[in-house]
């Protein structure tokens, strides 16, 4: 299969989505530009607070994307490139782009209350608590995870890391003062949008090439205090002084790599079509390799295709920084488009390196040790870039932008999960009575409570119930629909295309939660010794309550949307 030909037909079905689905939906649920926003009717100055058109985007779409569209269709593509393109494209258009813009979308008109409390408005009371509580578990879940990557991300080559590493720290380090600087200039001095951007992205080079002449040596422990500090004060910062502004300019990042990764497939192909090849086989039966095309396929894949942690980040922060409705369709539909693209390049940079998708071949090829997605993304975009001819200088920068932008997203969607972690935990405890006497409606306790957790996840070992991420994540997408879809209900408008991402993704979650108890229900009667039997132990711990509070969350939302209960 031919890498450039599946891009741009990848690109091309995108963008025609987005002109007549995106505005069909846009059109049905009755978006309004001369509706005042939350960002205007309830400005605050910390986090509801208008932004600029480009530089939401900018947030929203930092925020979104983290490793997710690059690890998701690498670790799926043995299944073959066919399923995985044929889900990212569907799943992208009718399932992953109609949460986000949903999401966003209902909750403006709930005065930028997040997802929680907008399910509490249209469903109940019992469903907002057991789905605030889940969620903000999730979010522990997403602060620990990628906590730790982040800090691995940055370890020095005398600490277990590489000369790259120390050069995304450095470039990293000196990003934020840039935010600042910024953020300072456009929304204090009123500077004009396009200067400000123009001499941000340079100065964001100036950063990338300190980074890559004067590399940090420091080890893990050091990154992880330091970034679990900064996310504590990053998290309750005003969103205009550091969120919003380190968000535009990051996203000129993975603008930059998706660009190049474009431009080089286009270049190595002209070269060495070859090189842009590759022949992954289609799917041939039900299973691949032990496992399921249904639902591990779809569960793998994830924020490639639809994540329900976007619904929260849509709730949360970004509708708090919508200047006017009309931009909803831009930022939340047209955001996971662009993110479905670069899902899409992330499955050609495996198929390019590994005929079945496998990524210990790619290992084995490459002779490392360890291996992961994003080593794997970098190496075969710079690999495109050594096939046009680029020299080993040119080619090494490459991989070192890449990595910072994969960086740079995740530390972005730590500390927007850190400020979304913090206004659940304060809507959880809101007008309690141990809201009022322990201060936990307080954001500043409230963010350092839910960052604590998270660093004492980190540290306690958040892999033991990782694989669960994938199901618990997905799962979040249900009540996000049916909030949507009940809302839809009381306002008199089209909810029907919301029932098949409701009944595919509950089928989704709740049969891959299943099979992984079953996995290890089995493991455990084999005489599974040690740390494998606590893990397979506490993954099945969990698996319980969350099946129990999938079907709960159903049958709730079932009854508001047949009519059998009022909310």
């Amino acid at each position: 299969m031919s890498a450039l030909l599946l891009i741009i037909l990848a690109i091309v079905i995108f963008v025609v989505a987005y002109l007549t689905y995106g505005r069909y939906l846009a059109k049905t649920w009755g978006i309004d530009p001369t509706r005042k926003t939350p960002a205007n009717e309830l400005e605050d100055g910390v986090d509801y607070c208008p932004a600029k058109t480009p530089v939401l985007m900018g947030h929203h779409f930092s925020s979104i994307a983290g490793a997710g569209p690059i690890n998701g269709p690498i670790q799926a593509a043995f299944f073959g490139w066919v399923p995985c393109f044929l889900w990212i494209v569907i799943g992208g258009i009718f399932f992953g782009a109609v949460q986000d813009f949903g999401a966003l979308f209902v909750s403006i008109r709930h005065k930028g209350k997040s997802l929680g409390e907008v399910i509490e408005e249209n469903i109940g009371h019992r469903t907002r608590i057991l789905f605030t509580v889940f969620a903000w578990l999730v979010l522990l879940l997403v602060i620990a995870a990628f906590g730790d990557i982040v800090a691995n991300s940055f370890i020095g080559a005398s600490y277990g890391g590489s000369a790259s590493n120390g050069s995304v720290a450095t470039a990293s380090l000196l990003f934020i003062p840039l935010a600042i600087a910024f953020g300072f200039i456009v929304y204090r001095k009123n500077a004009p949008m396009a200067v400000a951007t123009v001499l941000g992205v340079i100065l964001l080079a100036v950063c990338v090439a300190i980074g890559l002449a004067c590399p940090l040596d420091l080890p893990k422990n050091f990154w992880i205090a330091f970034v679990f500090v900064y996310i504590i004060i990053a998290s309750v910062t005003p969103v205009w002084i550091l969120l919003q502004p380190r968000d535009y300019l990051s996203s000129f990042l993975l603008y930059f790599m998706m660009g190049a990764a474009v431009i080089g497939i286009i270049g190595a192909t002209i070269v060495n079509p070859a090189s842009t090849s590759f022949s992954t086989p289609a799917f041939t039966g039900f299973t691949v390799n032990g496992n399921f095309l249904f639902p591990t396929l779809f569960i793998t894949i994830a924020c490639g295709a639809i994540s329900g942690f976007h619904s929260l980040i849509a709730s949360g922060t970004t509708s708090k920084q919508l200047n006017n409705e009309k931009d909803a369709l831009m930022v939340g539909y047209g955001s996971m488009l662009i993110e479905c693209v670069l899902a899409v390049i992330s499955l050609i940079a495996i198929g390019t390196l590994s005929a079945d998708g496998s990524q210990a071949a790619v290992k084995e090829m490459l002779g490392l040790e360890a291996i992961s997605p994003t080593i794997i993304f970098g190496t075969a975009i710079s690999n495109f870039f050594a096939t046009i001819g680029f020299g080993e200088a040119a080619v090494n920068a490459t991989k070192t932008i890449i990595m910072l932008a994969v960086s740079c997203f995740c530390l972005t969607s730590l500390d927007t999960g850190t400020r979304l972690g913090r206004f659940m935990f304060q809507e959880l405890f809101a007008g309690t009575e141990a809201g009022k006497k322990l201060k936990l409606d307080n954001m500043y306790v409230a963010t350092v409570i839910t960052a604590v957790f998270g660093f004492v996840l980190c540290l306690a070992g958040y892999t033991k119930v990782w694989p669960l991420f994938g199901a618990a994540n997905q799962l979040v997408a249900v009540p996000a629909f049916l909030a949507l879809a009940a809302y839809l209900k009381k306002i008199g408008k089209n909810n029907k295309m919301l029932y098949i991402p409701i009944v595919f993704m509950a089928c989704a979650t709740i049969s891959s939660l299943i099979l992984t108890f079953k996995k290890n229900f089995e493991a455990i009667f084999a005489g599974a010794e040690g740390t494998a039997m606590f893990t397979n132990i506490l993954q099945n711990v969990i698996i319980v309550p969350l099946v129990v509070l999938a079907i709960i969350l159903i049958i709730d939302g079932s009854k508001v949307l047949f009519g059998k209960k009022n909310a």
